[in-house]
């Protein structure tokens, strides 16, 4: 069991994504991965500092040394969510997409490493499945990219994995055949109906059960912390809290990062993380959407099975982990969602969500017509 004690069922009911501000093209690529199905070439880690709480933490103590010295929250900040445009270098773009070849340009040589194994898809939401948007509430998924969804639930077990809390995500989507682990995973459940697992349990993880008056404690006096600060927005999403700065003037970054570690100096159990413009407040568990993917494989059946192929795809620091994941175990492939290069654990990638659906329309009709020469 991927983590026992943390694992419940009906019947017994950090980061560590370097910095991708920018690329330098001297020395851009390490060494090529081995066993990668594809050769593929990640970009040296030894550019970017080693996580955000490993360079703020540095600036803090003035512990600082190499590329971390000298850098301040809002210079994180400002890094992880880059401003890109029309003038990005070209070269270094076409060079990162033969590194991370479009999923649907190779969807063939894809689907040949599925013959004979069960296709897991594992999804993110904001920005894989919806655009990103200014308000989170908004976050809408296209009726298209509904359905395709929902198709692919037909013929492949999958889940919805992120960051927001479970039951928000499940009002985005409102599938009930898929899995969903909200929270980074730290909230997950499966569906009702289960036709593509092993075995009758029923899936329900909760590690972090424990830290929930935690959080709610620490969401309202956030909430009042940051209350004056225009455009800056605290969602709880239960086993996490997520304050969005996409709306803040940069000038107020800084003050809102210094208000938000000072909430959390009483809370050691908490630690901060960043996404893409939103600091994250999370339980300090050793549990990630890398742990997610390895509980929802077991649940289904799949731990140490060779009979699985396991597809994520995101477009998150977050979903990093997962990436990882699948690395480690030498099976399936994660996509990155990118228009832009970063660094990444991920294989392949898409440009946007529209793609992200194309590539799911494919799976479906691939799927059906194998079904059909079958027949």
């Amino acid at each position: 069991m991927t983590n026992p004690n943390a694992v419940v069922s009906d019947a017994q009911s950090a980061i560590a994504m370097a910095i991708t501000a920018a690329v330098n093209t001297s020395s851009l690529y390490s060494p090529s991965v081995p066993n990668s199905p594809c050769n593929i070439t990640l970009f040296s880690r030894n550019k970017f500092p080693k996580s955000i709480e490993t360079a703020v933490t540095a600036t803090a103590t003035g512990t600082q040394s190499g590329i971390g010295k000298n850098i301040a929250w809002v210079d994180v900040m400002r890094a992880s969510s880059p401003t890109r445009n029309s003038s990005e270098d070209s070269e270094i773009k076409r060079v990162w997409i033969m590194k991370h070849p479009s999923a649907l340009g190779v969807f063939e040589e894809i689907m040949s490493a599925a013959k004979m194994k069960q296709i897991a898809i594992f999804l993110d939401y904001d920005g894989t499945l919806s655009p990103i948007v200014e308000n989170p509430d908004q976050a809408y998924m296209d009726p298209q990219m509904r359905e395709a969804v929902k198709n692919v639930a037909k013929y492949f077990p999958t889940a919805i994995v992120s960051g927001r809390c479970r039951a928000k995500v499940y009002n985005f989507v409102r599938l009930s055949e898929l899995y969903y682990a909200g929270s980074h995973g730290m909230d997950i459940k499966g569906p009702s109906s289960r036709k593509h697992q092993k075995g009758n349990q029923n899936v329900l993880c909760q590690p972090a059960k424990e830290f929930l008056p935690m959080m709610s404690e620490v969401n309202e006096i956030l909430m009042e912390k940051i209350k004056d600060i225009d455009g800056a927005n605290v969602e709880n999403n239960k086993f996490c809290l997520s304050v969005h700065y996409r709306c803040v003037e940069e000038h107020s970054w800084s003050d809102l990062a210094d208000r938000v570690k000072s909430v959390l100096k009483d809370y050691p159990k908490l630690k901060l993380t960043q996404g893409r413009m939103v600091l994250e407040i999370r339980p300090t568990i050793k549990w990630d959407k890398g742990k997610a993917i390895e509980f929802l494989l077991e649940s289904l059946g799949y731990a140490n099975s060779k009979d699985v192929l396991p597809i994520y795809i995101g477009d998150d620091r977050t979903d990093e982990d997962a990436f990882r994941v699948l690395r480690k175990r030498g099976q399936g492939f994660g996509i990155l969602v990118s228009k832009t290069p970063k660094e990444t654990e991920a294989v392949y990638s898409l440009q946007q969500p529209f793609e992200v659906m194309q590539f799911l329309q494919r799976l479906v009709t691939w799927k059906r017509s194998i079904l059909q020469r079958n027949y």
